[in-house]
């Protein structure tokens, strides 16, 4: 267990990192960023830093000599590099479950051995490949990457009267899996934590809006049935347990009708904290980040109860420069990233509304 005063380390310096150190701060641990770019977000807030490459082993070597734990802000640290420091500092989430949730077929084969319901899947390692996968699960159908897609990136919709060929070229030809289209009636997740002993907390089940493939409004609670939402923490809960998971997760999930009513489909796992539980900042007793703080330092999980109904909305590129008027909003709790340029599609911020009444 950390004591206060000790020092987690977090690869990654976006605003996910910066939020975890402004959650580690009030609970007296101190946090060492490290990551390649130099001018990221978290390097404002953090007590130390290490600009260096992933692949840089003298850099990693000083890095775990410094802190207590690792942790992560992103799922596509190298493996390589989870794996060099797991070697000289305990690293949390176990690069294990970081190494099933970066690979989409991996992960979809991990959920529907779990008894989980997921859409239909196919590996497609080749255009042959691709157009067998068509024809077994039809049309409409996503075309994805199997790593390093997000926010819509390494995607592919084929349609009736997409050429395959098309499909295939979009995504780079790499190793993909073809999934079948979700007519889904909402798009929900759960964010959970696990600590170092086993215990799991969950937050209130999310509803989540997108634009663009970008996460734009969260609602919470999600407007389902209460057995439904039961079911989705239930599913969310048994992947933490089957991963040994340490640390906060998020498990993104269909909501689909049938004659039978809801059912819940897992779309994919998120090891990290996740933009779909910024609302818990203000809108529960324990942050997301600081359940991520408590459990990587080995502490007992806070109180995931929520505050109120909770509205958090994205602030995507040039949404930002209204930052003026949401801050004379007495209700609005306005964070903004500290990013430089408000490009297309770029996460500057974000602002929540917590209805207590």
């Amino acid at each position: 267990m950390l004591r206060p005063g000790d020092t987690i380390g977090i690869l990654g310096g976006g605003q996910l990192a910066r939020m975890l150190c402004l959650a580690a701060a009030p609970l007296g641990l101190r946090c060492h960023v490290y990551a390649p770019e130099a001018d990221g977000p978290a390097f404002d807030v953090c007590a130390e830093r290490t600009v260096a490459a992933y692949d840089d082993e003298a850099a990693l070597g000083r890095f775990a000599a410094s802190v207590g734990v690792v942790t992560y802000e992103f799922e596509n640290v190298p493996a390589e590099t989870a794996a060099f420091l797991s070697a000289r500092v305990p690293v949390r989430p176990d690069p294990a479950a970081l190494a099933r949730t970066q690979d989409r077929f991996v992960e979809k084969s991990f959920l529907r051995d779990l008894g989980l319901e997921v859409p239909g899947f196919e590996k497609v390692d080749s255009l042959a490949e691709l157009e067998s996968a068509v024809a077994r699960l039809g049309r409409p159908a996503v075309l994805k990457t199997r790593r390093f897609g997000y926010d819509g990136k390494g995607q592919a919709m084929i349609r009736e009267g997409t050429d395959p060929a098309d499909a295939w070229a979009a995504v780079g030809k790499h190793p993909s899996i073809l999934e079948a289209f979700v007519p889904f009636v909402r798009e929900v997740s759960v964010v959970a934590a696990r600590s170092l002993d086993g215990t799991v907390a969950e937050f209130d089940l999310c509803e989540n809006m997108h634009r663009d493939h970008i996460l734009a409004e969260t609602i919470v609670p999600a407007a389902v049935r209460p057995e439904t939402a039961t079911a989705a923490l239930a599913a969310a809960e048994k992947i933490a347990v089957a991963l040994g998971y340490v640390g906060v997760l998020a498990v993104e999930m269909f909501i689909v009708e049938d004659g039978a009513g809801e059912r819940v489909l897992i779309n994919e796992i998120a090891p990290r904290v996740h933009n779909s539980g910024h609302w818990t900042i203000e809108g529960a007793r324990t942050s997301q980040f600081a359940q991520h703080i408590r459990a990587v330092a080995g502490w007992p999980l806070g109180s995931p109860e929520r505050l109120g109904r909770i509205r958090m909305l994205n602030l995507v590129g040039r949404d930002a420069d209204a930052w003026p008027e949401i801050a004379a909003d007495p209700r609005a709790h306005l964070h903004l990233y500290g990013k430089g340029e408000p490009r297309r599609g770029r996460k500057m911020g974000h602002v929540t509304h917590v209805d207590k009444d």
